[in-house]
């Protein structure tokens, strides 16, 4: 409802530039949106593409366990100690056994993204945040696996919904010119950040403008946590 949203989007902090500091936890937005049934749904779908970035992470070794703090997912699933919700693995839970995720990594995400691009049946903003979001996702890969002389193909993930790859040249071209991985990133993240400008329903009231503003949040706080672990790293003291 309109006038739920117009409370909700009033009551929600203004979010700052990308690198900012964000306002507030998602979970706290969680939390505002429980009276409002569409955006409810809507945006633990966003948050839980977070959720399987840190998880993704945990299982590579690139953070420790105990730093990753999701929003959807439990602990134990993040740590591939506890079987994903159906919507991840299937009714059947195939590939859900413990200690196998990480082989089945592009099969959970080809299930989330086809979980989210049936909630966003009712989102004009989520269906095309899924879309832009699988296009980008297959755009790097096709890329990355370019480079090697490897099949592109084999590395794609549910490709009929996502964009063109001739969508993302010019972000391909920034993240492939950036000095260091954590430029690369960046040059992604701008490009999501200004996607989201360009789609958001701004000042529309509808459930897609908190769609938009969940979708912010999580980029917000994922260059929270990169700041966290560079100072932890810049804290260290120095070896030998």
């Amino acid at each position: 409802m309109l006038g739920q949203n117009y409370y909700l989007l009033t009551a929600l902090p203004g979010l700052g530039e990308l690198g900012s500091n964000p306002p507030l936890a998602p979970q706290a937005m969680l939390e505002m949106l429980a009276p409002a049934a569409g955006p409810y749904e809507l945006a633990p779908v966003i948050f839980l593409s977070d959720d399987l970035q840190l998880r993704q992470a945990v299982l590579a070794g690139e953070i420790p366990a105990e730093q990753a703090e999701p929003i959807v997912l439990s602990a134990e699933q993040v740590r591939d100690e506890a079987p994903l919700p159906n919507v991840l693995v299937g009714e059947d839970g195939e590939g859900d056994s413990a200690g196998q995720a990480q082989l089945g990594i592009d099969r959970v995400w080809a299930m989330y993204f086809a979980h989210a691009a049936k909630v966003a049946r009712g989102s004009n903003m989520l269906a095309e945040w899924v879309r832009y979001e699988v296009g980008l996702r297959n755009a790097l890969a096709s890329a990355r696996a370019k480079a090697l002389g490897l099949d592109a193909a084999r590395y794609l993930v549910t490709p009929e919904l996502g964009y063109d790859e001739d969508e993302y040249r010019t972000v391909l071209g920034e993240w492939s010119a950036a000095p260091n991985p954590l430029a690369g990133l960046r040059a992604l993240d701008a490009a999501r950040w200004a996607w989201i400008d360009e789609h958001g329903g701004w000042f529309t009231f509808k459930d897609d403008e908190l769609a938009a503003y969940a979708a912010r949040l999580v980029i917000l706080h994922r260059w929270k946590r990169i700041a966290a672990a560079q100072h932890q790293q810049a804290s260290k003291p120095a070896q030998g």
